[in-house]
């Protein structure tokens, strides 16, 4: 009979595909011979639609990443074998996919792999500042503290994350019930109101010949409309995910956007900066090692750039804050802090500091615009509506005036 499956090899890539096979554990026998690691395996036919729900769910939330690490840390802390710590955790973890990779990363162990290399085989679940982390805890035979500060990091992330989040999810819920009812409006209500108007042979108002001329094109063109709308968030998803340009374009934009560019996304990173550079170097890295980690993990290319440049400057010999201290994006407060840091040799702690500091600039700023988001929705939804409800009254007051 026929079985799905789906495995990785060596090399730590994902293959799928239906091998023949007389039961379960001759296919299992037969894939494992291959030097394949079986993730899933069911039987079935040719198995398109088991291989796509496969793909769709293969992911792993932030979520579940700072669990992991939260529990790892409480289990190496009590003295339990990380071996063991790994299956415990694994019976615990509700995700499937996140669940085969944990046993998968017992397996290396148990094999005698170190714990960081047998991260570093799925780099796309744990990022290169995690892995560096472990390996610079297990270098220092300090794995449990690291654990803690990985733990600590990923929830500070997570936490920070899902407040703006959160805090944008609002607006953009209200933005799209009105955005609906106004089309229901121009598609159902307008044409009606047009056809009545039209028998009054009157001269309409400029405000509500506009908005039958929106109708009419709306009712006309309105797969063009959806086509263009579709196609362009779609171009520009992929454009962003895989043009350099595109990202870098896109990240500038994020750090000029009105009130949120500086208010907000420019100290997350600014925060996420600090927070990656102090635990790096508290977990043993060197301020090289740690430059170049927070570079990948920081999330936006503009930053990015600003850190690799100045990870050259101090590799020359500049010190970290005067590499800092030319880029507008990195406000003064931070280069002032990071010189006393340098001055005084504990720049692990100053950077934790500044960036407990600058997470709570972001928690006070989005509160705030939580708090001012209401009212000024209210007061732009009221104005449309006004408009919409002006441009049918009035031709009807015109109307009733000329009786």
């Amino acid at each position: 009979m026929d079985f799905n499956y789906v495995a990785r090899n060596r090399q730590g890539e994902m293959q799928a595909g239906v091998v023949a096979a007389a039961d379960r554990k001759a296919a299992v026998e037969m894939l494992q011979g291959h030097g394949l690691f079986i993730v899933d395996l069911r039987p079935g036919g040719k198995g398109f639609d088991f291989v796509l729900n496969i793909k769709l769910f293969q992911r792993v939330k932030s979520k579940d990443l700072t669990n992991f690490s939260r529990q790892m840390a409480t289990l190496v802390s009590a003295q339990v074998p990380l071996l063991a710590s790994l299956q415990s955790v694994a019976k615990q973890t509700g995700n499937d996919f996140f669940k085969t990779i944990i046993l998968e990363v017992a397996r290396d162990i148990e094999s005698g792999t170190l714990f960081s290399k047998a991260l570093a085989r799925h780099k796309g679940i744990f990022s290169t500042f995690y892995i560096n982390m472990v390996r610079a805890g297990e270098a220092s035979g300090n794995l449990e503290n690291t654990l803690n500060y990985l733990a600590d990091y990923l929830e500070k992330q997570y936490y920070l994350n899902a407040k703006v989040r959160g805090a944008l999810a609002y607006p953009g819920f209200i933005i799209s019930v009105f955005i609906l009812i106004a089309t229901l409006m121009m598609t159902l209500v307008v044409p009606k109101l047009t056809s009545f108007l039209s028998e009054t042979g009157q001269e309409l108002p400029f405000v509500t010949m506009l908005m039958i001329n929106i109708s009419d094109f709306l009712r006309s063109y309105w797969w063009l409309l959806f086509t263009a709308i579709f196609g362009g968030l779609v171009y520009a998803f992929y454009a962003v995910k895989t043009s350099p340009a595109a990202r870098r374009n896109w990240d500038v934009l994020k750090l000029k956007i009105p009130i949120l560019g500086e208010r907000i996304f420019q100290k997350i990173y600014v925060a996420r900066l600090a927070e990656s550079l102090s635990t790096l170097i508290k977990g043993g890295l060197s301020i090289l090692q740690a430059l170049q980690v927070t570079s990948e993990v920081i999330g936006n290319v503009v930053y990015q750039e600003i850190i690799l440049e100045a990870k050259e400057n101090v590799r020359v010999g500049n010190t970290l804050s005067s590499a800092f201290e030319k880029y507008r994006e990195i406000p003064p407060l931070v280069t002032q802090m990071i010189v006393t840091g340098e001055q005084s040799g504990s720049l692990d702690v100053i950077l934790k500091k500044m960036s407990e500091f600058y997470n709570r600039e972001v928690d006070n700023t989005v509160n705030t615009l939580s708090q001012l988001i209401e009212p000024i929705l209210i007061v732009i939804i009221g104005a449309c509506v006004g408009l919409l409800v002006a441009a049918i009254l009035m031709p009807i007051y015109n109307i009733a005036g000329s009786m």
